[in-house]
């Protein structure tokens, strides 16, 4: 079954003077205009698309890269703003509309604002919305401490940044325990922190627990090696500096030099950290 405002797998079945026709199942034949068309394409070939309804409702498809796809959050920037709405560029031909109803304070042009995209099936039509709060998950979220999930930032508040996790949750990242500068739109990898009572969840962009150390300790030993054996940081380092050179915690670094020293690979000294050879082991 063909799934409207997604990309779709479509055989293509035979052309046309408009373009190109291609199965859609029970939704019939889905046209693709000529624009779209590329030499390689023959009856049969089994193409990537984008289904969506064109502006008299009739359903296309076309090889162009949406930003984002029916069901996704995603910031999107305002290309045409009249009485009944606003307009926003989403990658392909036609615009995402965002009516007035569906916006928290009226959008402006060149304006970026967060979304989600749904889809009408009522009335067969694809549209944003900026009261997305419906389309988070209040559910018990089905994760685990360490969990690794994709986020988007979505909002800075006094605490830190709301993020939205894996397209259906919300989480927060606290601004004390982060060290980069985040932009709303950034999408990245994250850890799960930790799941409250309350169905809150927050997150870590740094692994949680031993795992973390434990790759920052192969990592820290690999920059010896690469280094000559030696790096001019201690445990009594700036943590500031100690996260612009290896973009982690002071907590970590502390953590990865005690496995280190543990096995007897290192020896942390007044003036810096010093790899340790099998005979400087001995001595």
């Amino acid at each position: 079954m063909v799934q409207i405002g997604k990309y779709n797998d479509l055989h293509l079945t035979r052309f046309c003077d408009m373009g190109a026709m291609f199965d859609g199942g029970e939704a019939g034949e889905i046209l693709m205009p000529k624009r779209y068309l590329k030499d390689w394409m023959e009856v049969g070939s089994l193409v990537h698309v984008l289904v969506y309804p064109d502006s008299e409702d009739k359903l296309v498809c076309t090889r162009e890269k949406a930003y984002a796809q029916v069901g996704d959050f995603v910031f999107l920037q305002v290309e045409l703003v009249n009485e009944v709405g606003a307009y926003l560029d989403w990658g392909v031909a036609r615009k995402l509309f965002v009516p007035i109803r569906e916006q928290r304070a009226r959008m402006q042009e060149e304006g970026v604002y967060l979304v989600h995209i749904c889809y009408n099936e009522n009335t067969h039509r694809i549209y944003g919305t900026a009261k997305y709060d419906q389309y988070i998950d209040k559910s018990k979220p089905p994760y685990q401490m360490g969990d690794e999930v994709q986020i988007l930032i979505a909002a800075k508040t006094d605490l830190g940044f709301k993020a939205i996790i894996n397209n259906q949750y919300v989480g927060m990242l606290y601004a004390n325990e982060l060290f980069d500068t985040l932009e709303l739109g950034h999408t990245c990898t994250a850890y799960i922190k930790r799941v409250r009572d309350d169905f809150k969840i927050d997150l870590s962009l740094s692994k949680i627990g031993y795992a973390h150390v434990a790759d920052f300790s192969e990592e820290l030993h690999q920059r010896l090696i690469e280094r000559g054996g030696f790096i001019a940081v201690t445990d009594k380092t700036e943590a500031e500096t100690i996260y612009e050179l290896f973009g982690v915690s002071k907590k970590t670094f502390k953590k990865a030099l005690g496995d280190l020293y543990r096995k007897q690979l290192i020896r942390i000294d007044q003036e810096g950290i010093q790899l340790l050879t099998d005979n400087t082991a001995s001595n």
